[in-house]
Parts: C-alpha cells; structure tokens; sequence
C-alpha cells in the first residue's frame, strides 16, 4: 500500500512540473505526444526543462536529491542543460533528531553513549541525503585524547532506498520501451549505477576502507590531510574519524585574509588529482567545494583537507594508458591516434572506420586550438568526446565518466582559485613521466621480475606437455613437431648467451627512452 501512495506522490510532482510533458514529448507514438501536449494546457511551464527536473527531484526528498546527483554525472548521456542543472543538486536536508543518532551510535558499540565517548556535541554539524556529523572526544586504545567527528547514517534508509529504487526501475523500464532515446540514454543501467553507489554510500565501513587506502597513498605527497579512521570505533552505521579543522575552500576571502597562495593552492590541486590518477588509479571522485577544506594550522599551513569518501574511482592500467595516450594525442593534434585509441579500446564496433571517426575527433577538437592553452578545458575535451561517439555506439566506461565529473570540479575549483591556471602544464609532467615508464627499461624489468614465478614453473612442464601434443597429433605431423622439439632443446642451450645480450639489449632502451623523451612532448 506503502508504494502505491509513494507512486501517488511521485506522479502527482511529475505533473505539477511538467516532467510528463517533458517525457511523453520524446515517445515515439504520435499519440502520447498529442496527450502531452493537452496534459500541458494551463499549466505554466515557463522555466527551462533542466530546472524543472531538478526542483521536483528536491520536491521528492533526499533518494531522489542523490540520484539527480548521480544522474548528473552522465553527461555522456545527458543534454547538457540538464546535465548543467542537475549539477546545482545540493543536500540541503534538515538534520534528524540527535536521539536517533545516539540511539544509533548506543546499538552499533552496544553501550552506552558515554562510555564510548568522552564527550558527544548532540547538534550535528552537517547533514547530508545519507548521514549527519557530530564532534565528539574519546580515548583511543593507547589512552590518548582525541578530537573526533562521528558520521552517524540517517535512520530507515534501506526500506525507503529499496522502495524508490523499485519505482526508478520500473519507471525506466518504461522510458526506455517508450522514448525515442530510451536504448541510448540507458535508463535501466544509470538506475543500477544509482543502486551500486548509493548501497556502497550505506556502508560506512566501506568508506572508512576507501579513506584509509587514500591516506596511505598520499602520506608522502604533503599536500593533502586525509583524517584518520578510528577502527575500534568503525561500524557500518557509524563512522568515527580523526576531526580536521579548517576552512572551506570556497571562503576564499578567508583564506585571502589568512595568508594562502591561492595560486600555489590552485597547482596543488591539480598536482594531488593527477598523482591519484596517474600513479595510484584510485582517486577520490566527489571532490565539490563542499567536501574540500584548507588547513590554516602552522603545521599544516595552505594543505588541502579532503572530506567524504563514499565514492571513489579506480582505474586500471589499460585506462590510464588510454586517458595518457589521449591527453598526448590531442595536444599534439594527433586526430588520427585519438581515434585509433578509441577503437583500440574496444568501446567502439571494430568495423568503425578510422577516417570518420578521425574527422568527428577533430570537429571537436581543432576549435580549442584558437584559444591559449590556458584556456582550454581537459573536463570540457573528454565531454565533448564522450558526446560524439554517441553516433559510432561507444560503450562508456562508468570508470571515465566518473573521472570526467572529477576533472571538471578540479579544473572549475582550479580557476576559481587562480583564473590563470594552465592545466595542461600543471598535468604535463605526470603524463610524461608515467608514459615513459610505461615503455622504459624500468617496466620491462617490472614485468619480468613479476611473470618470472609463472614461467619458471612452466618451463620443466614444457617437454611433457609437447610429448603429449605429439602422441595426439595424426603421424603425419609429428615429424615436423619433433623437429619443433629438437629446435626447442636447441633453443635452451642459446639462453646464456641472450642473457648476455639482454645488458646490450637493456643499453638500447635506455637510449630509446632518451629520444623518446625529447620526441614526445
């Protein structure tokens, strides 16, 4: 009955917005655009498709704020006034009752609140869709006093969770039998991205873990605090993590009047998102305003202070060969490699040819090249990109689209911060320097160093495995695979000397690196 109503509901601020005039006016059946049509006569929609769409997702509560939010991330599949709009989703969510919380915190440690904590400030100091935050003091294991913020998740999450999500699913079902554009927008796979990012977000001990993983990552940078997780107090309803005090990057004026660099804070950003990308492949992929801070404490003077780690993007090394690749190519107006490494991918059909989608790469490109490098925007290029290999049937990787969204906030933040950064030459040197590690001596005795177990297991197998290939093949042929046999026994004798050629050999690459990196950029 519960759903019914919720469907009652959702219906009923569908129409209130117009959203149906908005959908039924991309179905295919000349009806159901007609009935669109009378369904919008007397009601005033006036304001633009993208802002309807966002005021009635805030209409619908918290699920509904995050999934706009998600959806906003998409501009693969998105127009992008809608995309635009959906960007200005923000949590404003009043804070639950402090009771729950405690009651909360009391049945995940199973004791009493104040014999968990020292002290608990029962006002929240944020509130989101999923969890609201608390400061609080305790004594860790060692007997040590610590400053704490405790994240607690918003009450009765799940059932309402599972609930909308049957609905979206239903619904997209629809759209996409319906809409003319339902099979390229998606709908059924951008409602199970939703569900996969907003059960991860209802684990707090999966955000700890991601915290973790990035505070060791960047523990040599010194550019970035990450809070520390207090693990004997980590459930999946509650999170306790070291309190970082700072002030909000967006307070520029604040960090003007307290002595920050605004343009060296600029590169650090710059510099810390191209080091998780680059050389970790796991980056923290939420990084808005709200979820950044600046440390003003002398110690720690002009860092970055990330907060909220619910989502993260990894990245494995056949996509940050391609991205490398991309960003090279392109600055090198290499038009021809774009497209190639788009095919090369395997998200584009392998009967795509190179020469149309060549000319479509350069449609979007050549334009950039009018302005100074300055100017240029990587986030806008790999949007652009994602939006013109609709027409040759990409596959998207959900991975990409997510380092898309992180790259427009980082470049948007940048600018903010210093008009006058250059991306493009803050980002050079990692580019660089991973290319040329990736096909340098260095790698290839990585990679040796790494198979080496597996092939010397197998090279002993080697002789029997041939013995029995040979007793299965007809008799006509096993004359030519003994010979293949007697060649192989002759080829062993031969691995000393090509061990000795390998430091030749090793020589070579050296000097191969060296041109390479006076060639390539």
């Amino acid at each position: 009955m519960t759903r019914y109503i919720r469907g009652i509901v959702i219906l009923w601020v569908a129409l209130r917005y117009g959203l149906d005039e908005l959908v039924l006016s991309s179905f295919r059946q000349p009806g159901l655009r007609t009935l669109a049509r009378v369904l919008a006569f007397g009601r005033r929609l006036d304001a633009p498709r993208g802002q309807r769409l966002r005021m009635a997702l805030e209409h619908l509560g918290p699920i509904f704020v995050k999934f706009g939010q998600v959806l906003s991330t998409r501009r693969d599949l998105l127009p992008p006034d809608i995309a635009d709009e959906l960007e200005r989703l923000q949590d404003r969510v009043p804070p639950f009752d402090p009771a729950i919380a405690i009651a909360t915190i009391e049945r995940a440690f199973r004791r009493p609140l104040a014999s968990v904590f020292l002290s608990f400030e029962r006002e929240p100091v944020a509130s989101a869709s999923i969890a609201q935050v608390h400061f609080a003091t305790l004594k860790d294991r060692h007997g040590n006093v610590r400053d704490v913020a405790v994240k607690v998740l918003r009450p009765g999450m799940l059932p309402v969770i599972e609930k909308d999500l049957a609905l979206l699913r239903m619904m997209a079902g629809w759209v996409e039998a319906l809409s003319a554009d339902g099979k390229r927008l998606k709908p059924r796979e951008v409602v199970w991205e939703f569900d996969k990012y907003l059960h991860d977000e209802l684990d707090l001990i999966r955000e700890a873990a991601n915290a973790a993983q990035l505070r060791r990552n960047m523990a040599g940078l010194d550019l970035v605090l990450i809070p520390e997780m207090l693990w004997d107090f980590c459930h999946p309803d509650v999170l306790v993590m070291e309190r970082m005090v700072g002030v909000p990057i967006s307070q520029v004026e604040r960090l003007v009047d307290a002595g920050v660099d605004l343009r060296q804070l600029a590169r650090d950003g710059v510099t810390i998102f191209f080091t998780q990308v680059f050389r970790d492949g796991f980056f923290h992929a939420d990084m808005h305003p709200g979820n950044i801070q600046v440390s003003l404490e002398p110690a720690t003077f002009g860092r970055y202070i990330s907060l909220d780690f619910g989502i993260v993007g990894t990245l494995t090394e056949h996509d940050k060969e391609y991205l490398a690749q991309n960003f090279t190519a392109f600055f090198r107006r290499d038009y021809k490699r774009v497209a190639e490494l788009h095919i090369e991918s395997g998200w584009v059909p392998p009967a795509t040819r190179v020469d149309e989608l060549e000319a479509a790469v350069r449609t979007v490109c050549e334009p950039y090249f009018d302005r100074p490098l300055k100017e240029i925007s990587l986030g806008m290029v790999l949007m652009r990109l994602f939006q013109t290999s609709r027409r040759f049937q990409v596959e998207i990787q959900p991975q990409l689209v997510l380092l898309q969204k992180t790259l427009l906030n980082i470049e948007g933040l940048g600018r903010q911060l210093d008009p006058e950064l250059d991306l493009w030459n803050t980002a050079k040197p990692f580019l660089e320097k991973w290319m040329l590690e990736q096909i340098g001596p260095q790698k290839l005795l990585e990679e040796l160093k790494d198979q080496a177990p597996r092939y010397a297991k197998m090279l002993p197998e080697l002789p029997r495995l041939l013995h029995d290939y040979l007793q299965q093949r007809p008799r006509d042929q096993r004359k030519e695979l003994s010979e293949l046999l007697a060649e192989q026994r002759r080829t062993n004798r031969l691995l000393q000397g090509i061990i000795y050629g390998g430091i030749g050999f090793a020589l070579g690459l050296l000097a191969m690196q060296l041109l390479l990196r006076v060639r390539l950029f």
